[in-house]
Formats: C-alpha cells, sequence, structure tokens
C-alpha cells in the first residue's frame, strides 16, 4: 500500500504538470491540441541530451520545457497564421517533432542513470547527497520538492487566468466571436495559451525522464488519453465550479489516476492491459455523469398537473 501511495504521488505530481497544460487548452480555451504527444517526449529528449553532453540537469529540464513551448507556438502560427485546422496543425507539429527528437538524440532512446538527475541536483544545492539518505527518505524528498512546484505552477497558473490577458484567454474558449467583437485579437490569445500549455507538457516530460532513468521517442504514446482522464477524473470527484477547483482538481485526478496504474501494477496486470484500462477509465468517467443526470429527469407533466390539483385540494 506504501509503494501505490509513493508512486501515485510522485509520478501524479510529475504528470499533473501535463495535466494542468492539458486542461488549459482541451477545457479553458476548447482548443484540441494534438502536439501534447510530441512535446512530452520532446522534452524528455532535449533533457536527455543536454545531460548527456554535460549540461547542468536544471538548465537541461529548462530547456527542454523551452522546446515545447516552441513545439506549441509551432501549431499555434500554423493554425492562427496559415489558418490550417487545429487537429490537423497539432499532427503536423507532431510529425516534424519525430525526426527532431531522432536529429538531437542520435538513436531512439538515451538511458540517464549513470547521469546525475535533476533531483540529485537539488538535493546537493542543499549539501545533501543521496548516499547520505534511505531510499524512504529520498522519495520522501522527491515528492516534497514535486509537490512545491506543482503548487507554483497551479497558483502561477491560476493568477495569470485572473488577469486580464488570462480572463481573455477564458473568454476566448467561452465565446470566441463575441471576445473578438469586443477587439481581443484571439489569434493572439490562442498562439500565447498553446505555448504556456505545451511548455507546462514538455516539463512533465523533462521530469518523468529524469525519474525514470531513460528518455525515449515513444515516451508520448498515450499520454494525451492519460492526460484527458486524470482531468476528467479530478473533475468528476471535485467538481467544476470555479478555477481553483478546477485547477486543483486536474492535479489531484493526475495523482489518483497513477496511483491506480500503480495498483494495476500490484496486482499484476499485465503491461499491455494498461492502455485498455485506460480507455475504460476515460469511459466510466465520461459516462457517470450522465447516469447522475438521467436520474434527476423533471416530473412529466400528468405529474405536475396531478401535484397542483392536490396543492389546489388542500387549500
Amino acid at each position: 500500500m506504501e509503494n501505490i501511495i509513493t508512486s501515485g504521488l510522485q509520478q501524479g505530481f510529475i504528470y499533473g504538470f501535463m495535466a494542468l497544460g492539458v486542461l488549459l487548452t482541451f477545457r479553458i480555451l476548447g482548443f484540441p491540441d494534438l502536439t501534447v504527444e510530441g512535446s512530452f517526449p520532446l522534452g524528455a529528449a532535449i533533457t536527455a541530451k543536454a545531460i548527456v553532453v554535460g549540461a547542468d540537469p536544471l538548465l537541461a529540464v529548462l530547456l527542454g520545457a523551452l522546446a515545447g513551448g516552441v513545439a506549441g507556438a509551432a501549431t499555434g502560427l500554423m493554425h492562427t497564421r496559415m489558418k490550417v485546422n487545429n487537429i490537423l496543425a497539432g499532427i503536423l507539429t507532431t510529425s516534424a517533432i519525430y525526426t527532431v527528437m531522432l536529429r538531437t538524440m542520435g538513436r531512439p532512446n538515451i538511458p540517464l542513470l549513470t547521469n546525475e538527475n535533476f533531483f540529485d541536483r537539488i538535493l546537493r544545492l542543499f549539501n545533501i547527497t543521496e548516499g547520505t539518505l534511505s531510499l524512504i527518505q529520498y522519495k520522501t524528498v522527491t515528492i516534497t520538492l514535486l509537490f512545491v512546484m506543482v503548487l507554483t505552477a497551479r497558483l502561477l497558473l491560476g493568477w495569470f487566468l485572473k488577469t486580464d490577458l488570462g480572463l481573455a484567454v477564458r473568454a476566448t474558449g467561452d465565446n470566441e466571436k463575441m471576445i473578438r467583437s469586443l477587439g481581443v485579437n484571439t489569434d493572439n490569445t490562442k498562439l500565447l495559451t498553446l505555448i504556456i500549455s505545451n511548455f507546462m507538457v514538455a516539463l512533465s516530460g523533462a521530469l518523468a525522464s529524469q525519474s525514470q532513468g531513460f528518455a525515449d521517442v515513444g515516451m508520448g504514446i498515450g499520454v494525451l488519453v492519460a492526460s484527458i482522464a486524470s482531468v476528467i477524473v479530478g473533475e468528476m470527484l471535485f467538481g467544476s465550479r470555479g478555477l481553483s477547483m478546477l485547477l486543483t482538481g486536474a492535479i489531484l485526478g493526475s495523482v489518483i489516476y497513477r496511483a491506480l496504474l500503480a495498483l494495476g501494477l500490484r496486482l499484476n496486470l499485465p503491461a499491455e492491459d494498461f492502455k485498455a484500462v485506460t480507455a475504460i477509465l476515460v469511459l466510466l468517467a465520461l459516462f457517470l455523469p450522465n447516469i447522475k443526470t438521467r436520474t434527476q429527469k423533471p416530473l412529466s407533466l400528468p405529474q405536475v398537473t396531478e401535484n397542483k390539483e392536490k396543492e389546489v385540494g388542500q387549500e
């Protein structure tokens, strides 16, 4: 049980950045951005290559996140300037990213187990080495660090969405024609949102490569569905009333989703079945609210008439 909780927290916080990024585009902006499946492994690839050639892990993670922002900008420019369909723009960017990753790494994957990672570098800033900590202590410190990072990202994103520019982004997702009639350049708001979103997704990929000890060009397969599942689970369990609950729910949904995957491993669920389990979880998360709605049907016309006659008779 302890392993399930620690794995759920560690992986949930890492993928929480991606859940926030996907929430920003899919839920708030209303933009189906498929660039996610490219920017996630791109962040991992750039980070891994930078570390292998001798760059500081902190700088390497930042470079990986910035590469994701560039990928988001490419999708945004294709859609807003070249008027390419939003889904097709994401597909084209993801296809191009695959070549960029292979060119950057020189091979399909890069192992990082013998290199200093991001978490070790942070500990070294406080004169703490991994050898002085037990495995449980190291995981606890890592989880605490990730929690502080994702909480900071959540607070910054919440603050941004309450600024004038952030309100313009939210209005673009709610009613693009109306906000455009008020003089807001919706192309710029879309472009900015895609950059921020893919920056966070690539940051998630960069941190995932540090946690797993490798970067691979296939790391992005299925991450979009997983992140959407995290957002839906968070929204279903914690509600969507208010921006704060929406953002917090995405992170908590990511933790719960990763804990469920860890539980599946604990129960010896075959790894090849994980994608099917993910699809079923998303389907259930989408279907359960509909059941609740159906059970709360309004009274039919004969029932309403009968109730009114009873009230009149009582009077």
